[in-house]
């Protein structure tokens, strides 16, 4: 089993930030997150918008 302690996820997490930068990092942790919580509002809406129901009606 891989065991990885504190000292190892320090070593990981300075070599990501020198690869990417902490800029570049925040940016993608707020598109992954945007992404997130548009496939979970994806999965609790099963209805299709209003706007196609009234457009159907005329």
């Amino acid at each position: 089993m891989l065991g990885l302690g504190p000292p190892e996820w320090i070593i990981i997490l300075v070599i990501v930030v020198l690869l990417f930068g902490p800029g570049r990092i925040g940016k993608i942790a707020g598109e992954l997150g945007k992404g997130i919580k548009n496939f979970k509002d994806g999965l609790g809406t099963k209805e299709e918008p209003k706007e196609n129901e009234d457009s159907e009606k005329k």
